[in-house]
């Protein structure tokens, strides 16, 4: 099947690792001209270096601090001045800190906020005039959470929330200028986040760090975590012309993990 997305633009956030790498990754095979960015300049040239290696398209990359305003407008500045405009946004970020609701101060809702809601919102503004002339795709990577809260992560089940909320919302208000909108959330993929998770909730147990994973997998039908690529390939999907027919969509990839309808 062709994919269609030959020569196009995307800017992929938080992609110097994990789940936004990965989508990269599959993006420079497709042959996309990718922007990659986080806040660590040695690992964002160690990975360009890596993914140029796969490209049919280019890649560069841009240091920037998603929680802050001006490093946004920057990242997207220095992306249409790399590649001319932008066709996909995939907007991804590290995870808040986890743990329950009597923990956290106001400072530390605002910085997870900040991270995790707003920082979506800012990137979209930024590049919605290129999507409004264009089209395009606007993917916003959040968390199982969207469907079944997971306990000791009130940040994230709070702000994946209104992720969801956002996407679907701008689904129908974008589909007139040909912009298409989905969520795609990750359940346990084998990534860092998902390891420091694990060990999280080990030290909390007293149980091992292979006993706790263990137990998760019990709990996923596959009997197994996802690999970051499995994850990639439906983000790929959701960016081609092979979806042109959905919008609004809130996609789950975890393995049958969630029961919920």
């Amino acid at each position: 099947m062709d994919l269609n997305l030959k020569g196009k633009t995307a800017l992929v956030v938080a992609s110097s690792q994990g789940l936004g790498k990965a989508v990269a990754t599959q993006f420079v095979k497709e042959g996309v001209h990718v922007m990659i960015t986080s806040r660590d300049e040695e690992k964002l040239s160690r990975v360009k270096e890596e993914l140029q290696s796969l490209a049919e398209g280019k890649v560069e990359y841009c240091v920037a601090d998603i929680t802050k305003k001006e490093d946004i407008q920057h990242l997207v500045e220095t992306t249409k001045s790399a590649f001319g405009s932008i066709d996909i946004l995939v907007n991804n970020a590290g995870g808040p800190p986890g743990g329950g609701f009597e923990k956290f101060s106001d400072d530390e809702w605002e910085e997870a906020f900040q991270l995790n809601l707003l920082s979506y919102i800012r990137l979209i503004r930024e590049v919605l005039p290129d999507l409004k002339e264009n089209g395009g795709r606007i993917l916003n990577i959040a968390s199982s959470s969207v469907k079944q809260p997971i306990p000791g992560l009130i940040l994230s089940n709070t702000f994946r929330m209104g992720i969801q909320g956002l996407a679907k919302s701008l689904a129908e208000e974008l589909a007139p200028f040909g912009i298409l909108v989905h969520t795609v959330s990750p359940g346990r993929i084998a990534t860092d986040r998902v390891d420091h998770l694990d060990q999280l909730r080990a030290d909390k147990l007293g149980l091992s760090k292979a006993e706790v994973a263990e137990q998760a997998r019990k709990n996923i039908p596959l009997e197994r975590y996802g690999k970051p690529e499995e994850f990639a390939n439906v983000v790929t999907f959701l960016a081609s012309d092979a979806s042109s027919y959905m919008t609004g969509s809130s996609i789950l990839v975890d393995g049958g993990m969630i029961r919920a309808i």
